[in-house]
């Protein structure tokens, strides 16, 4: 089993709802970046998406633009990343990386490249935005090396391509909770869960759920009926601006812990 699978299996046998963070790699500081990732471990995160740094992030919101932005501006690229997360290794040996970003950055680095050195840094999947499942055969290098291709679902999905995505689904498949971009502030439980049950009686895989989980109670309502729950614009936005170690260390702990806490409770 992967380092995903293994996860996920140790979460439903325990009856606990997955608490999966966003972090922009390199945001707020280059420096801090490995320390901020064992801090979110040790503030509750079941697994780690780390975004790698793209100058056109089409998905994502103001938030995590500007984040991006300021990353790239610091130098932050796909060899600064692969890196943090070989140095997260030395000490952390369980805990699932995802990548989640863009095709570009991949494609120049190059397919089987970039799959040779994401697997000796320890990443475990990757979540490519603008890389859908009609087009994923260029990724079978990646899957061939052990990378777990994350695919995405959204509302506006038709059921005929959903049945393909459910039957492709590995490690997890992340579920869009509405038409947009990140951060937006707009989350209809009942239509989610309906589809989400939906999903998870036809896929194998886990269903993870993002986009507009903001704090605690939305990700308790949305934990009620999926495996995990994704939480990122909110957090990349409280980290905006911290400097120093502590301060970055403080607020990704303060903010991580309450939701962890709240979704053990309920």
């Amino acid at each position: 089993m992967t380092r995903i699978d293994t996860r996920f299996a140790q979460l439903k046998a325990a009856g606990r709802t997955g608490l999966i963070p966003f972090v922009a790699a390199g945001d707020p500081s280059p420096q801090h970046m490995v320390a901020l990732m064992h801090t979110l471990v040790a503030a509750g995160a079941d697994l780690i998406e780390l975004g790698v740094p793209f100058s056109d992030p089409m998905a994502d919101g103001p938030v995590i633009q500007h984040a991006s932005e300021r990353a790239i501006a610091k130098g932050v690229g796909l060899n600064e990343v692969l890196g943090w997360v070989g140095e997260f290794r030395r000490r952390d040996a369980d805990t699932p990386i995802v990548l989640m970003g863009y095709l570009n950055p991949v494609e120049i680095h190059g397919y089987a490249r970039f799959a040779q050195e994401a697997v000796a840094a320890g990443v475990d999947g990757v979540l490519l935005v603008d890389c859908p499942l009609e087009e994923s055969a260029v990724l079978q290098p990646l899957r061939d090396a052990g990378l777990q291709q994350i695919l995405l679902a959204a509302p506006t999905t038709a059921p005929v391509r959903m049945a393909q995505l459910c039957g492709s689904a590995e490690g997890f498949l992340y579920y869009v909770s509405f038409a947009g971009i990140t951060g937006a502030a707009q989350l209809s439980t009942s239509d989610i869960a309906a589809r989400v049950a939906d999903i998870r009686a036809r896929a194998s895989a886990p269903v993870a759920v993002g986009f507009g989980i903001r704090d605690a109670a939305s990700a308790v309502a949305i934990g009620k009926f999926a495996d995990a729950v994704v939480i990122g614009s909110a957090l990349v936005e409280s980290l905006s601006g911290a400097m120093d170690a502590a301060d970055i260390e403080g607020r990704a702990r303060d903010f991580l812990q309450p939701i962890r806490a709240a979704l053990d409770a309920s």
